[in-house]
């Protein structure tokens, strides 16, 4: 998987449990499709007592498609919210060609593909929720010559069952690159990880 180095805990920050560090671990050890460029990020510190996160970009000869990120979050107290300990958030930004955003089933596909890619690979969960937005762009004046453009924006979150979250990881990078339009991975056939930042 291609995750950078990981960012040093900063002075005085609480010292991890070592489940929350195994879960971690097991998010970084994902293995993504080669045009899944993978790599930590800060993650945010005021949401749960322990985080960590990690962001993607999908390229595919030279050309950005998609972006995106996921956060593991874990309140050892527990959270009604989230029905357990452990808590995933994601974030997955694609572009789609224009014509599609009109289509009035788009939403219920991009919802349908991120559970798709979960059960899919094998990522149980529950208490999912989120949102699926649309956004077309159009230029005027100065700039009406400028092609107009859209985009499809999923933000979810779900509670893992488990805590291989490898498998989290993997499904959310499936959402990505479905959502890019990417054919997908014959079965049989293992994914092969980014050559850029292996680790």
């Amino acid at each position: 998987m291609v995750v950078r180095q990981e960012t040093p805990p900063s002075p005085g920050a609480p010292l991890q449990p070592e489940e929350f560090r195994r879960a971690v671990a097991s998010m970084r050890s994902a293995k993504l499709r080669s045009e899944v460029f993978c790599e930590d990020m800060p993650a945010p510190q005021r949401i749960a007592p322990y985080a960590a996160a990690l962001s993607a970009d999908v390229t595919v000869d030279d050309e950005d498609l998609g972006t995106g990120r996921i956060i593991l979050l874990h309140d050892p107290a527990g959270n009604d919210a989230w029905q357990g300990e452990y808590r995933c958030v994601a974030y997955a930004r694609a572009e789609i060609d224009p014509s599609m955003i009109t289509d009035p089933l788009l939403a219920e596909v991009g919802w349908a593909w991120l559970t798709e890619a979960l059960e899919a690979h094998g990522a149980t969960f529950h208490a999912a929720s989120g949102t699926v937005t649309r956004v077309a762009t159009e230029g005027f004046g100065g700039m009406s010559d400028d092609e107009g453009s859209a985009q499809l924006e999923i933000r979810a979150s779900w509670t893992p069952d488990s805590l291989d979250i490898a498998s989290h990881v993997e499904a959310w990078a499936e959402l990505l690159c479905t959502a890019v339009g990417l054919e997908p991975v014959p079965e049989g056939v293992a994914a092969m990880p980014s050559r850029r930042g292996q680790r």
